[in-house]
C-alpha cells in the first residue's frame, strides 16, 4: 500500500471510532415530531414535510427576494423571506425563503437565529439542495453559540463526504469545535489527520501548530498513545506526538520505554526540531546508570532563611570527610521543595553521585524521598518526618525523632526506675501533641498508665489552672472531702462575710492534691519547662525527689512523712545555653524545681562516650575560630557522613544498587550520636543519649545496653 494511502486509511479508521466513542457518550436527542429543532446536521433520511410548486408562492418570494436585495439590515431583509416562509410553508417557495433568511442572519452574525433557521430547514428537508451549505453554516452558527458537540458532530460528518481543500476547512473546523467541546482526543485526530492531508507548507505548519498544542496539557497521555500507535513516520505530526511521549515516559520513569521511544524518533526524524532536545534526553537517561563510585552529595538549605541549620550540618559532614579523596557535591536546596527536586535530578544524572545526604525539612525530604526511589539513588535523610523510609528501599534516615524520643523515655522510666503510672502536661501543637500520643502508646504498650493528660497553649506563661487539674483540685465539686469540709464550714454557721470567706479559702487550701502518678512527661522547650515546674510546686507536687535535704525539709513543713514524688521527664527540647553562671539557662530559671528530671536526646557534648568524646575534641580544633561547640545537627552531619564514607573505603560499592545493600547491612557504627545500625525499615537504631539535672547541671545517665533504651523510627 502506498504510504500516503495508509496513512489516510488510519486516519479514516481513527476518526470512525472517535465518532462513534462520542455518539455512544453523547446519545442523540430523540426525533421530534413538531417541527422543531433535532440534533444540529442530524436530521432523518427522508423529507418531513411534502412541498409543491406554487406560482404565488414563487412571485411571493421574488418580491421578498428584490426588498432583501434593497434592505441594507440583513435582520430585516431576512424577516422579509420568513413572512413567505409562514405564509407558504409547505412550498419550495416557502423552503427557499427559509434557507435565504438563515444565510442573512449567518451573514448578519446573528448565530442563534441562523441556527434555529437552519435546523428547521435540514429537519424538513435532508435533502434539500443547499442542505451541505445550511449543514455548514450551522456547524458555525453552533460552533459560534458555543454548542461545540453538535458543531463538531455536523463538520466531521461532512468532512468525511467532502475532498481537497474543502476538506482540509472542515477537518480544522471541526478540530476547532473539538477542542471547545473539549474532546481533545478527537480534536487531536482530526488535527493529526488534518496534518497528514494539507496540500501546501502552510497549511501543513498550520495543523502541526495545533497538535502541539493539544499535546501540551490537554490531550491526556492514553489519548497521544492511541493517536501515535499505528501512525506513519511521514505523517509531519508524527514528531510532535513521539517526542511527547518520550517525555511522559521520562516523568513516568519508565526508562525501557523511554529509550526506545528515542531510538525510534531519533532514527525516523532525526532532522526534527526536537531531534536536539530527543538525543539530550537520550544521554540524560542513560547517565542515570553512570556512577562515580568516589563522588556523594549532601542536599542542605544553603541560603535563605534554613541557611544556619544548613550550615551546621555541612560543618559536620566536612569534618567526617576530611583526608578522604570523596568528592562532595553541595546541593543548596533553599528550603524550597521544587529546588529539592531538581538537585536529586541533578545529582543523579549530572553528577553521578553514588548516594545523597539530606535534606533536613519536611516536605524537602518527601520530595527527595519520592524521587531517590524513582531515580534508585541510595539518600540517607536527616529529617524527623515520621514514616518517612516508608517511600521506598533506598530512602535510609539518621535523625532523632519524636516516637525515637517517647520511646526512650519510656524504657528508661518503666524499665529502669520501675514506674507503672504517669501524667502527661503538654503544649497543644503538632509537636506536643505528637510526643503526648507517641509516649502514651509506649506506656500503655508496656503495661503501665497514663492517670492523666493537660494541654495548655503554645504561648501560656501561667499554668496554675493545669497544674490544679493534675491534682484534682481544679473541680472540687466532684470530690468528696471537699464536700464535707463546706458542710463543716457551714455548720459553724458564720455570719461576717469575711470570716467565711477565709474559712472557705482555709478548707479550700486543706484539699489534699490526688496525686496518682510517679513520672510526668513535659514535651516542650526549656522555657516553658522553667515556667510550668513552679507552678506545679504550688500543688504540692514534689519532684526534686533525688534531693533528700530538701525532702526532710518539705516533711517538716508539712508534717507528712510519706511524701508522693514525681519524677519529671522531658525531651531534647529540654537542652539549653548555658547562662551567666555557667550553668544551663533550664536550671538557672528552673532552679530546684527541674532538679532531679530526666530528659533524651539524639548528642550530648559532655558526654564521656569515647566516639562522642573524639567528635568534640576535633570539631573544636577544626572550627576554634568559631567557638562554638558542636550540637545534634553536627554530629547528626558527621555520623552521616562518616557511615557513607565507612561503606565506600571497605566495601567499594560502584553501583548505586550495591551501595544500597551496603547501607542496608551497615551494623555497629561507633558514632558521635551513639553505637547505630538500620534497621529492617532502614531506620537508624541507637541508644539516645539520657540526661538528668542536679545542681551543678546536667549529666548523662549510664545505661546498662540491656535495659533497651533504644531509639530509632520503627
Amino acid at each position: 500500500m502506498h504510504p500516503a494511502m495508509e496513512v489516510l486509511s488510519a486516519s479514516r479508521r481513527a476518526l470512525v471510532v472517535a465518532l462513534a466513542l462520542l455518539l455512544t457518550a453523547c446519545p442523540k436527542a430523540p426525533s421530534r415530531t413538531d417541527g422543531r429543532d433535532t440534533p444540529d446536521g442530524e436530521p432523518a433520511g427522508r423529507p418531513r414535510v411534502e412541498v409543491k410548486q406554487d406560482a404565488t408562492a414563487n412571485a411571493a418570494l421574488a418580491q421578498a427576494r428584490a426588498e432583501a436585495q434593497a434592505q441594507p439590515d440583513k435582520k430585516k431583509a431576512a424577516e422579509s423571506y420568513l413572512a413567505v416562509r409562514k405564509a407558504y410553508p409547505t412550498t419550495t417557495a416557502g423552503q427557499d425563503a427559509l434557507y435565504n433568511a438563515g444565510v442573512l442572519f449567518f451573514e448578519a452574525k446573528d448565530y442563534a437565529n441562523a441556527r434555529k433557521t437552519f435546523n428547521e430547514l435540514i429537519f424538513e428537508n435532508p435533502l434539500y439542495d443547499q442542505a451541505e451549505d445550511a449543514k455548514h453554516k450551522l456547524a458555525l452558527s453552533a460552533m459560534e453559540v458555543g454548542a461545540y458537540r453538535d458543531a463538531y458532530q455536523t463538520l466531521t460528518s461532512l468532512a468525511e463526504r467532502a475532498e481537497g481543500e474543502k476538506k482540509e476547512q472542515l477537518l480544522r473546523e471541526a478540530a476547532r469545535a473539538a477542542e471547545g467541546a473539549g474532546l481533545y482526543s478527537q480534536a487531536l485526530i482530526t488535527a493529526v489527520k488534518e496534518a497528514g492531508e494539507a496540500r501546501t507548507p502552510e497549511d501543513q505548519a498550520s495543523a502541526v501548530t495545533k497538535v502541539e498544542k493539544l499535546v501540551e496539557g490537554r490531550a491526556d497521555f492514553i489519548d497521544i498513545a492511541r493517536t501515535q500507535e499505528g501512525l506513519s513516520s511521514s505523517n509531519p505530526a508524527w514528531p510532535v506526538l513521539q517526542f511527547k511521549l518520550a517525555r511522559i515516559y521520562y516523568h513516568l520513569r519508565d526508562w525501557t520505554r523511554l529509550e526506545e521511544t528515542l531510538q525510534r524518533f531519533l532514527r525516523e526524524a532525526p532532522n526534527s526540531n526536537f531531534a536536539p532536545q530527543a538525543r539530550e534526553l537520550l544521554a540524560r537517561a542513560t547517565r542515570r546508570v553512570e556512577v562515580r563510585p568516589r563522588t556523594v552529595a549532601v542536599l542542605l538549605p544553603m541560603t535563605g532563611r534554613y541557611q544556619p541549620i544548613g550550615e551546621a550540618v555541612l560543618r559536620g559532614v566536612k569534618l567526617a570527610l576530611q583526608g578522604s579523596d570523596i568528592e562532595l557535591v553541595v546541593k543548596d536546596t533553599q528550603g524550597d521543595v521544587n529546588k529539592t527536586g531538581q538537585a536529586m535530578e541533578q545529582l543523579a544524572f549530572d553528577d553521578g553521585a553514588i548516594a545523597a545526604l539530606g535534606p533536613l525539612l519536611v516536605d524537602d525530604t518527601k520530595r527527595a524521598a519520592l524521587l531517590a526511589e524513582e531515580l534508585q539513588v541510595p539518600l540517607l535523610t536527616l529529617s524527623r518526618q515520621e514514616g518517612i523510609t516508608d517511600i521506598g528501599p533506598y530512602v535510609f534516615r539518621n535523625m532523632l525523632t519524636n516516637s525515637a524520643q517517647a520511646r526512650a523515655i519510656a524504657d528508661y522510666a518503666m524499665n529502669v526506675k520501675g514506674l507503672k503510672k504517669f501524667a502527661v502536661l503538654y503544649p497543644n501543637i503538632p509537636y506536643g501533641v505528637e510526643l503526648a500520643n507517641e509516649f502514651w502508646d509506649e506506656v500503655v504498650a508496656r503495661g503501665g498508665a497514663v492517670r492523666g493528660a493537660e494541654a495548655y497553649t503554645h504561648d501560656q506563661t501561667t499554668f496554675t489552672s493545669e497544674a490544679k487539674r493534675l491534682v484534682g483540685r481544679y473541680y472540687l465539686e466532684d470530690r468528696g472531702d471537699w464536700a464535707e469540709a463546706v458542710r463543716d464550714v457551714q455548720g459553724e454557721k458564720i455570719t461576717d462575710a469575711y470570716r467565711r470567706r477565709k474559712a472557705m479559702e482555709k478548707a479550700r487550701s486543706g484539699v489534699e492534691p490526688i496525686v496518682d502518678f510517679e513520672g510526668l512527661f513535659i514535651p516542650d522547650d526549656w522555657r516553658r519547662v522553667s515556667l510550668v515546674t513552679p507552678a506545679l510546686a504550688v500543688e504540692d507536687i514534689v519532684t526534686n525527689a533525688c534531693d533528700p535535704r530538701d525532702l526532710e525539709r518539705i516533711r517538716k513543713t508539712t508534717g507528712k512523712k510519706d511524701l508522693k514524688t514525681v519524677t519529671l521527664f522531658g525531651t531534647n527540647q529540654w537542652s539549653s545555653p548555658k547562662g551567666r553562671s555557667g550553668l544551663p539557662e533550664l536550671l538557672e530559671r528552673g532552679g530546684k524545681f527541674v532538679t532531679c528530671s530526666v530528659y533524651v536526646d539524639g548528642f550530648f557534648v559532655d558526654s564521656q562516650r569515647p566516639a562522642t568524646q573524639k567528635f568534640v575534641k576535633s570539631y573544636r580544633e577544626a572550627y576554634r575560630e568559631g567557638g562554638r561547640d558542636p550540637g545534634l545537627l553536627e554530629a547528626i552531619g558527621y555520623d552521616s557522613a562518616r557511615m557513607v564514607r565507612q561503606v565506600l573505603d571497605k566495601q567499594r560499592p560502584n553501583s548505586r544498587a550495591a551501595m544500597r545493600e551496603a547501607m542496608a547491612g551497615l551494623k555497629d557504627f561507633d558514632g558521635a550520636t551513639g553505637r547505630t545500625s538500620f534497621n529492617d525499615k532502614r531506620e537508624a537504631d541507637k541508644q539516645l543519649f539520657l540526661l538528668s539535672v542536679d545542681s551543678k547541671g546536667i549529666k548523662e545517665i549510664n545505661v546498662d545496653d540491656k535495659a533497651a533504651v533504644r531509639g530509632s523510627g520503627s
